[in-house]
């Protein structure tokens, strides 16, 4: 279904309807095996870890959205990010940016530095900074953008470009911008990675993750830890994520209006000290954001003035934003990073600003959302 739109993709691609029934809707699919023919011949499905048709259709349908000939899905963004940090070895480096997502700097620093793996990190915005964090082990650079949680944009085509001529990968978590507002692979990156959790699954139900990739070695390595692993999502989330992405380009495109206005809002607060937003043109990355996105996003982040206790107390005082952790639904959510998302980089060079909130704009009336922010700013 390559030659159809997004949208038609989102709703099709992988999801034809059932032949057995004519069922619309893919079947979730919830047995752990499958009859087989005879001993070795089987139908194209023996045993559920090692493949699932509900699961097949999710990854068919994902892999079509970021232009990828392979997808794996897994049972969280981060089974998914350490599925693609098994292709290393130890010794091996790592790059990282230098406001990574807390749980991605967790995995790297307390699961793989200890197995005899190197890291370091970098503003991925800045050549030179990349130029002076590279080593002469460097393999993979990581790459988020919009980043996770100052919402700062890499160049990613340049990045990709750096990395392929030192021999190295370039992976792009793409989970603030979503496959339809930016595909990381037609800008020159390896690979893709996704916590489906968030904008794909979109309604708070599922947890997930998703790796896609066009290099065909590549992904028979990562095809065989996902099966020798087994870190794989079940069928019933299968479903719940191939629900969700049908209405994502609808969803998207609300939540980054909503998300520009309330961007909008705060820049002009005098309680507001910084936004973060790469839709407001004095955003360092707004050009680049422009070059390689559909649109900014809906996440938003902002110092509040009056610093780290101010910033706990307005995440107390909304009403419409709901206190969480998370991100990417229709709902919208509230949190204090420093001591919730990101509290494993406490102490660290990655360490967030403690007066720092972070928004995740979601699909509600964005005038009531406007009124709950200004409510709680006082």
């Amino acid at each position: 279904m390559s030659e159809h739109g997004f949208e038609t993709r989102a709703i099709h691609a992988g999801q034809e309807p059932d032949p057995s029934t004519g069922a619309v809707v893919t079947p979730i699919h919830l047995s752990s095996t499958f009859a087989q023919d005879g001993v070795g011949k089987h139908r194209g499905y023996e045993y559920s870890r090692s493949g699932n048709p509900t699961r097949a259709a999710l990854e068919a349908c994902l892999a079509s959205l970021e232009g990828a000939r392979f997808g794996f899905a897994f049972s969280s963004g981060l089974a998914a990010s350490d599925a693609v940090l098994r292709q290393l070895d130890p010794g091996d480096h790592i790059l990282i940016p230098h406001d990574a997502y807390g749980g991605t700097f967790r995995l790297i620093d307390k699961v793989f530095r200890p197995a005899g793996f190197g890291y370091g990190s970098a503003d991925l915005s800045d050549p030179d900074a990349i130029d002076a964090a590279w080593t002469d082990s460097t393999r993979l650079v990581w790459v988020e953008s919009p980043t996770n949680p100052m919402l700062s944009i890499v160049d990613i085509e340049r990045v990709a470009a750096m990395a392929r001529d030192r021999m190295a990968l370039c992976v792009v978590d793409n989970t603030f911008a979503t496959p339809y507002l930016q595909r990381p692979l037609e800008l020159g990156a390896d690979v893709v990675v996704h916590s489906t959790t968030k904008y794909i699954g979109g309604h708070s139900d599922l947890v997930g993750g998703f790796v896609a990739l066009d290099d065909e070695a590549l992904a028979e390595r990562l095809g065989f830890i996902q099966n020798a692993v087994g870190a794989v999502p079940s069928p019933f989330d299968c479903f719940l994520a191939l629900r969700g992405v049908k209405t994502l380009a609808v969803r998207m495109d609300r939540a980054c209006a909503n998300a520009k206005a309330v961007a909008d809002m705060l820049a002009g607060h005098p309680k507001v000290a910084r936004v973060h937003y790469p839709g407001l043109e004095r955003h360092p990355g707004h050009e680049v954001a422009a070059k390689q996105m559909r649109e900014p996003g809906a996440m938003v982040s902002f110092v509040h003035a009056g610093g780290e206790q101010a910033s706990v107390d307005l995440c107390a005082r909304t009403e419409i934003f709901t206190l969480a952790e998370s991100l990417g639904a229709v709902e919208s959510l509230i949190e204090h990073p420093a001591r919730m998302t990101h509290s494993s980089v406490e102490g660290s060079a990655l360490a967030v600003d403690p007066a720092l909130v972070r928004l995740s704009v979601g699909i509600e009336s964005v005038d009531d959302l406007i009124a709950d922010l200004l409510r709680a700013l006082g």
